[in-house]
């Protein structure tokens, strides 16, 4: 028997695909259909971990199941170089970003190529690179072109410790993604992108991506979160100004009993103007406070202050509050809510809390409600009441009514509002593109023109946040002359959103040595969008958003001929581990972690001389020591070994927990493989082609296994209705086919009608295997089965018809619902023939002793029968 050597043959395998260029594409070619197969592309952090390596496996694995099905395939892979994570690693170890980058880059590369993981090296990619970045800055001018993106001063979140700018989707919970301290509020002028322009066509495209997971685009659509409304004239009483409010419920406007604006609101300095010492101090210490919140703060407390003025409702002439309250937010609807306690539960809590009256106008069916005795809003449907004209009209249709009402009035209008907002691209850290703007005093703001870039990033010695943008201190890279009037001028201090350089990266990959432009259209338009995309849903209001837009204004400014840029998406669940916690010592890694039984024979965990730890899954980090290197899995077990068990750990969707136990099922399946193949590669040499007629009813089963596993794998390695694949199906497929080949020391004297019909399975099984477990498949390939060329240049086997027909089939027996038997039948036996075969049997005879069948129910699965009910009495 062969030794499971895969120190010997992985790496001999690996050089042999490098030598075969077995990943290098030709995207000029037009012999093969495409494939482009793209995972998302990594931020090079360093080592990677078995975690890690479920993004990569599946997207290698469905690499080479295209390459087999004769599909010409574009596997790339780049790195998200630019951003906070690396320049703040490299302040930390004191060095320049650059450098870390670099390193980490090779470090990743290294570990990719251990795994077998293939990739077209040639079109390989990272976002610091000036040969890149020039193209990110290009993407900026065509939208600055185009007037979708302009500059102003707007409140932004603030992290104090990144000193930069984040995006929305960047703060969680009130502190910063990155660092974890908490996000405050600041006015800067920013750049911003008009995203919103596009808000309703990112919105009913959704509906052009049925592969693509349905969490997903429900996550986009929230973003999104398109609203029908109106928007309300209220009037300051004392000073006559409108102010206008959107509303998705205008027939509660009759509910109205205070009204409220942001802190930032300009009412709020006519407030100031008119108040005396007291309220001035009051409003101004309520503003400072709001500063301080970020958004998600404001939206969970409630803070307020009366502004000292009072605004008239249009709908009955009433005179209420204005309050200031920090969880109206300027950049949502008007910056001004109108607001009806009794009907929205955040209304209701503001007004018990500042003492506000609360009136019901809309009246649960049957019920009336008091308002003094309410705990919570109604915010479900009814009759309005104490309404005007609209008594006892039901809702939600009286909704329309009310608008169409109040444009008659002239009092309002209907109209539709998006919780999305546009997207600031500008960011105040140093290891980013620089914005492509030079700002002259004669000119304005002016883009910098094509031939002039990249606008380079300069290598700084000192590149620590500074509370302004880093480059603004730089004075050779600040003065310049205006492109277009030639006088003195200086450039733009910002550098650009590391998710500009990730919303288009896709579209350079077929063209990635193009000196002139960043991609060519014909190109890209026969290769994208991108057939199959994988990576983490965790990037679903953010990347993928933002590409979806990139590319809609890219199709509309001719620069493409599609408008979404992928096509099918998968988002594979994270792999964790049992993380495990000392009270007096903290986290303790899983390496020095025993198991034993514990009172009640309950699992205890224990360290050493500390008391039972506390166990928890969590997904692996650094932090909380439970990582499994990567590189110490393959040398231990094996890269197919670790490739194997990170598809069949779970459904690959869905989060799994990595078992080291686990793995060892793995690897004896492939040394199990190895042993089969070798052996039935040795009794079955020289065997001609199948005689399906001839083989003996035992090879004829084995055979039939083969053909089923073809059907199962090719399954599994397809989206199905739901969006996602069946890896760890097909894995559990081909080891049944494994177990069903007959023992070594029964294939002495083969029949050679039965060698040529178990090489053929041992074959399909071979090529089954490839994807998962490339470099074990390769050497059965060759050293067992006689192959030539890499298998990955073998047909993928297609399922023979007449093979998968069974002689008889298992089907279950049901007395009145019950399972009480079971019997083997011809596939498609009529009711007749059933009756004969079921109602024989012993334990059928039995249950229906001194009974009468009344019933007799045939229940079949793909036109073969599949169960029976008997119904008796």
């Amino acid at each position: 028997m062969a030794d499971y050597d895969f120190r010997a043959f992985e790496r001999r395998w690996q050089a042999r695909w490098d030598e075969l260029r077995l990943f290098q594409c030709d995207t000029a070619g037009a012999a093969k259909p495409p494939s482009y197969c793209l995972m998302m592309f990594p931020y090079p952090s360093g080592d990677l971990h078995v975690g890690h390596g479920r993004n990569y496996l599946i997207g290698d694995t469905l690499v080479r199941h295209k390459l087999m099905q004769g599909y010409e395939v574009l596997s790339p892979m780049g790195w998200d170089a630019f951003g906070l994570p690396a320049e703040n690693a490299a302040i930390k170890r004191n060095i320049h970003p650059a450098e870390w980058t670099r390193r980490n880059i090779a470090a990743m590369k290294d570990q990719l190529t251990r795994w077998g993981v293939g990739y077209d090296w040639r079109r390989e990619l990272a976002t610091c690179d000036p040969g890149y970045y020039k193209w990110t800055q290009w993407v900026f001018c065509r939208l600055f072109d185009a007037g979708l993106v302009y500059r102003k001063k707007a409140a932004v979140n603030w992290c104090p410790d990144c000193s930069t700018v984040l995006a929305n989707e960047q703060v969680v919970d009130g502190r910063c993604e990155r660092c974890g301290h908490e996000v405050a509020r600041r006015e800067l002028e920013q750049w911003f992108v008009k995203i919103t322009d596009y808000a309703q066509r990112l919105l009913d495209d959704l509906e052009k991506l049925p592969r693509w997971p349905e969490q997903v685009k429900n996550i986009q659509r929230a973003r999104i979160g398109r609203s029908q409304g109106a928007l309300v004239d209220f009037t300051v009483a004392e000073t006559g100004d409108r102010v206008t409010c959107f509303t998705t419920r205008p027939d509660t406007l009759w509910g109205v009993t205070y009204f409220c604006v942001a802190a930032e609101h300009p009412l709020v300095d006519k407030a100031l103007e008119r108040a005396d010492p007291e309220k001035v101090a009051e409003l101004e210490a309520l503003r400072a406070a709001v500063k301080k919140q970020s958004t998600v703060e404001r939206e969970k407390t409630k803070l307020g202050a009366h502004t000292g003025l009072h605004v008239v409702n249009p709908v009955n002439g009433e005179r209420v509050p204005l309050f200031v309250a920090n969880y109206v937010l300027m950049e949502y609807g008007t910056g001004a809510v109108m607001a009806v306690p009794a009907h929205d539960q955040r209304d209701f809590e503001f007004a018990r809390a500042q003492k506000l009256p609360i009136r019901v106008v809309i009246s649960p069916p049957g019920k009336t409600l008091d308002p003094a005795a309410m705990t919570e809003a109604w915010a479900e449907d009814g009759l309005m009441t104490a309404s005007g004209p609209f008594d006892g009209t039901p809702t939600p249709a009286g909704i329309d009514k009310v608008i169409a009402w109040l444009e008659e009035k002239g009092l309002g209008k209907g109209t539709v509002q998006f919780k999305l907002h546009d997207w600031c691209i500008s960011r105040q850290r140093y290891w980013g593109a620089p914005v492509p703007i030079v700002h002259c005093p004669a000119c304005g703001p002016v883009r910098v023109p094509t031939e002039q870039l990249p606008v380079e990033l300069p290598t700084l010695e000192d590149f620590r946040p500074k509370g302004r943008s880093v480059l603004e201190s730089v004075d050779s890279f600040m003065q310049t002359t205006c492109p277009t009037c030639a006088g003195p001028a200086r450039r733009d201090p910002d550098t650009l959103d590391t998710f500009v350089d990730s919303a288009w990266y896709y579209l350079r990959y077929p063209n990635p040595d193009l000196a002139d432009r960043p991609f060519d259209k014909a190109t890209v338009d026969r290769w994208l969008p991108v057939h199959q995309y994988v990576g983490g849903r965790e990037h679903a209001s953010g990347h993928l958003l933002y590409s979806r837009f990139i590319v809609k204004a890219l199709h509309d400014l001719g620069e493409l001929g599609f408008d979404e840029p992928f096509g099918a998406l998968f988002c594979q669940g994270m792999i964790g581990m049992q993380s495990y916690r000392c009270e007096q010592h903290g986290w303790v890694s899983w390496k020095e972690v025993t198991e034993r039984e514990g009172p009640g024979g309950k699992k205890e965990y224990v360290h050493g001389t500390c008391p039972p730890l506390q166990a928890e899954y969590f997904k692996m980090s650094k932090t909380r020591l439970n990582l499994v290197s990567a590189s110490d899995m393959a040398e231990t077990w094996g890269v197919d070994v670790q490739r194997l068990y990170t598809m069949a750990v779970g459904p690959a969707e869905q989060d799994a927990e990595w078992i080291e136990q686990g793995v060892v099922g793995y690897s004896k399946f492939l040394r199990r493989a190895l042993a089969t193949v070798e052996a039935l590669g040795r009794a079955t040499a020289g065997a001609g082609p199948v005689d399906p007629g001839a083989l003996s009813p035992a090879v004829r089963d084995v055979r039939r296994k083969a053909h089923e596993t073809i059907v199962r794998v090719s399954s599994g390695l397809e989206l199905d209705r739901e969006g996602n694949f069946g890896f760890h199906t097909a894995i559990s497929a081909m080891i049944e086919l494994e177990h069903a080949f007959p023992a070594e020391k029964d294939l002495g004297d083969l029949a050679a009608a039965d060698a040529a019909g178990l090489r053929e399975a041992a074959t399909i099984f071979v090529k089954l295997l490839a994807p998962f477990a490339p470099h074990l498949a390769e050497e059965l390939w060759h050293a067992h089965l006689g192959g030539q060329e890499t298998v990955f240049r073998q047909a993928w086997p297609a399922a023979d018809a007449q093979a998968l027909v069974r002689d008889e089939v298992e089907i279950a027996v049901q007395i009145q619902g019950k399972p009480r038997a079971k019997a083997m039948v011809p596939p498609e036996a009529d009711e007749e023939a059933l009756r004969r075969i079921v109602l024989e049997l012993p334990r059928v005879k039995e249950e229906l002793q001194g009974k009468t069948v009344r019933k007799f129910i045939v229940v079949k699965k793909q036109n073969v029968n599949n169960l029976v009910n008997i119904v008796a009495g």
